[in-house]
């Protein structure tokens, strides 16, 4: 399986992107709504609206931001800065020209306000577009794409359909060359061992083991865990219970690495990205909705996101497609729109773990080739960033790049 799809992107920097997106970005909140007020009228144009809303620089805050603006499926940028901030904004936008994309930045204390801003910023989003209209196309196959997984709103069904039916979809792709992401350490508290024995050398089993342990302690120090009311209330049991659904998304290839937010994989294969922070415990829940974790796996340089749920959830994501793979045919038959896979038919015995894991991937390629998922059609964009610390990587999580 190694699918050619037509007439992707070409990027300057020699990656590849399934969508041309205009980021619009706001550097602070007191930027937010000019920024949304010149994204709007250009939504239909593929604009999408993305920001940090910190005051205080934050390292974590610019890599992902820089990750996410210099993501291959970004054709242009435009970034709106107050003008007193402590973000990086002329870091950040040299980046981003660096990798070849258009990029323009407006500081509203220096461009006469909220009217005189939105009016010159609509000015420069349309000239970027323009500019983006011209990039070059040309063809990818399956085994360029990067495919990341989250699972949210999870319940009893979820462990059993959509997380290992996504589990075989992983592993039709590594196997074609594909680079597949899985995260969520908080939840996978007590899978640690059963992926140490998966890591392609025993330095990376190490590392993956320590990742959870980590996870362990966050959560303990901050008297809070990954398990939910919502997830009680549809029928799941334990923290046992509910790792071993969310670790089921893995499939069963070999583990090649693992990652933290910002980290892009130099080879295809399997890795685990570790969501969180280093270091004391200081920043409160590790991520707070489930688009903070979209957000860092497509920073990570997820194309695409298959989102499994067992009790449903709406959200979309900004700059990466994200395809909703339901558990629970019950919920499939409550929100129809919202739902692109029915994984939910194995628990009535129409279809099976092999025919919903060969759908998800045959719903991989239709979306990379263009076709909008439910979420893109409705118009969700939904993103969020926040505060984080984390340490570089060492040789040990990436042993399959040298």
């Amino acid at each position: 399986m190694n699918t050619l799809i037509e007439r992707s992107w070409l990027r300057a920097d020699g990656r590849k992107g399934i969508r041309n997106t205009l980021v619009v970005a706001y550097l602070v909140e007191c930027a937010h709504h000019v920024a949304r007020e010149i994204q709007m009228p250009y939504r239909e144009s593929g604009a999408h609206l993305i920001g940090f809303s910190g005051c205080y620089p934050n390292d974590y805050s610019f890599r992902m931001m820089r990750s996410l603006c210099t993501h291959p499926n970004v054709g242009g940028v435009l970034l709106l800065s107050l003008g007193c901030e402590g973000f990086n904004r002329n870091g950040l936008r040299d980046a981003i020209r660096a990798s070849g994309r258009p990029c323009e930045l407006l500081v509203i204390q220096n461009s006469g306000g909220t009217r005189s801003t939105i009016a010159s910023g609509r000015e420069r989003a349309e000239a970027i577009l323009t500019e983006m209209a011209s990039q070059p196309r040309g063809p990818m196959l399956t085994s360029e794409l990067c495919v990341g997984t989250v699972c949210g709103g999870s319940d009893g069904t979820s462990g059993i359909t959509a997380n290992p039916g996504i589990g075989r979809a992983f592993d039709q792709l590594v196997k074609a060359g594909a680079t597949c992401i899985f995260e969520e350490t908080g939840e996978l508290i007590g899978c640690e061992q059963i992926m140490a024995a998966r890591a392609a050398t025993p330095a990376l089993a190490a590392e993956l083991t320590a990742s959870v342990e980590k996870a362990a302690r966050y959560y303990t120090t901050m008297g809070h865990g990954s398990f939910a009311p919502g997830n009680a209330d549809g029928g799941l049991t334990t923290q046992e219970e509910k790792s071993m659904g969310a670790y089921s998304k893995s499939g069963s290839s070999p583990i090649s690495g693992l990652i933290k937010p910002g980290d892009v994989p130099r080879t295809g294969g399997l890795y685990l990205l570790d969501v969180v922070p280093d270091g004391e415990p200081r920043f409160g829940f590790p991520n707070i909705n489930d688009n903070a974790e979209i957000a860092e796996l497509i920073a990570c340089g997820s194309h695409l996101i298959l989102f499994a749920t067992g009790r449903g959830s709406v959200v979309g994501s900004a700059i990466s497609p994200v395809i909703k793979v339901c558990a629970n045919p019950e919920t499939y038959r409550n929100l129809p729109e919202d739902m692109d896979v029915d994984a939910g038919r194995i628990l009535e015995g129409r279809g099976t773990l092999d025919e919903v894991g060969a759908e998800i991937v045959q719903s991989i390629e239709s979306t990379a080739a263009g076709h909008p998922t439910a979420s893109e059609a409705l118009g969700h964009q939904e993103f969020v960033l926040g505060y984080k610390s984390f340490s570089p990587i060492g040789p040990s999580c990436h042993p399959t790049y040298q």
